[in-house]
């Protein structure tokens, strides 16, 4: 299938592919909290936490946050702080900042129901084609397509589609696909099954081909070439960052944290002071208590190392030194810069990396 062209699709029996994706999706689905009703308020919160994230790190997540903020109203009214403290540890921050300021207009805008056409629901923060197609096909019943990377593998087996699946302009062809072969009568089972399909079956490596409902349908298998597809070219090489932090600590015991900017990387979120370093640095101890004078205003004296980490976001990878310290000056605190107690501590929310780093301290 080149040139953009759906041609493929003209020998391509639409109405029997769907009745075997769907008979097998009604008999074989997990059974997962987020399919326990079509609220779109639900719909929307699973589908932002499964982007990125593996369906069985979601539910205890889901459950929680959805305990937590049960409806629209109540995200829409949370503060933030809650909300990125519910979000801990599921990473890509800026996935829940964008739903928070989408609820509020939600909330405020449209009455606390979720708009059920693509043009409202698109003008959402946060919101993509994807998301637009996964929430008002499953929770609406309306026939748009929700095509993320997992569809898109599914179908460039199932058509022999042999385009390059990492550029964006790519998405389009499998869009108009979707539009042409989605069942209108049941719209929701069918995104859900193409999704559960490349979950459980048509996986990255070795599908399991013999397994397959629509394996009579699927040309990459009539081929043979079904492991050679989708075609997708390799992503850049993350940058390499060396960091040196430190947990900090005054006489009272209390702990010195920092809020990171509100844009950029992990923005809002609570860290442990921290500072970039370059391999020509001689000393990163003497460049950290450097740093933290500078930026904050503190003195203090690193007494140990307490190790390492590495952390590797999609773009760039993080090598952190990791010492304790002690501060040994009056803290002048402002919004971005607090002393909390280890109790208080608990209530801010850090970046995966900054709690390995109290895990290592609490352990050393």
């Amino acid at each position: 299938m080149k040139n953009n062209s759906l041609t493929v699709l003209e020998h391509f029996d639409q109405e029997v592919f769907q009745f075997d994706l769907i008979n097998w999706f009604k008999k074989e689905q997990r059974q997962l909290p987020w399919r326990e009703n079509q609220d779109p308020y639900r719909v929307w919160v699973s589908e932002i936490m499964l982007q990125q994230t593996r369906v069985d790190t979601v539910i205890p997540y889901f459950n929680r946050f959805i305990e937590q903020f049960p409806t629209i109203q109540a995200l829409a009214e949370a503060d933030e702080e809650k909300v990125l403290k519910a979000w801990e540890g599921l990473g890509y921050y800026s996935r829940v900042r964008n739903l928070h300021s989408a609820v509020k207009e939600v909330h405020q805008q449209y009455g606390g129901t979720v708009p059920n056409s693509p043009k409202d629901i698109s003008s959402l923060k946060g919101v993509g084609p994807y998301t637009a197609g996964a929430i008002l096909s499953i929770a609406y019943g309306v026939p748009e397509p929700a095509v993320d990377g997992n569809v898109m593998r599914v179908l460039s087996r199932i058509l022999l589609i042999r385009e390059d699946i990492a550029k964006p302009s790519v998405r389009k062809i499998f869009e108009a696909a979707v539009r042409s072969i989605i069942s209108h009568d049941n719209p929701s089972y069918f995104n859900q099954a193409l999704m559960e399909l490349g979950a459980l079956i048509c996986t990255p490596t070795s599908p399991s081909c013999l397994l397959c409902p629509v394996r009579e349908h699927c040309q990459a298998f009539a081929e043979g070439v079904q492991t050679e597809l989708p075609i997708k070219t390799k992503k850049k090489k993350q940058r390499l960052v060396s960091l040196v932090a430190a947990v900090l600590t005054d006489k009272e015991g209390r702990y010195l944290i920092h809020k990171r900017p509100s844009e950029g990387l992990l923005a809002n979120l609570w860290e442990f002071p921290n500072v970039e370093t370059h391999l020509s640095f001689k000393n990163e101890k003497q460049h950290y208590l450097q740093f933290v004078k500078d930026e904050y205003s503190v003195d203090a004296i690193l007494t140990e190392t307490i190790g390492q980490i590495d952390h590797v976001f999609s773009h760039l990878e993080w090598n952190i030194h990791i010492y304790r310290g002690e501060i040994t000056s009056p803290v002048l605190e402002r919004p971005d810069l607090i002393l909390v107690t280890p109790e208080e501590l608990k209530q801010y929310a850090f970046p995966v990396s900054h709690q390995k780093m109290l895990q290592k301290h609490l352990q050393h």
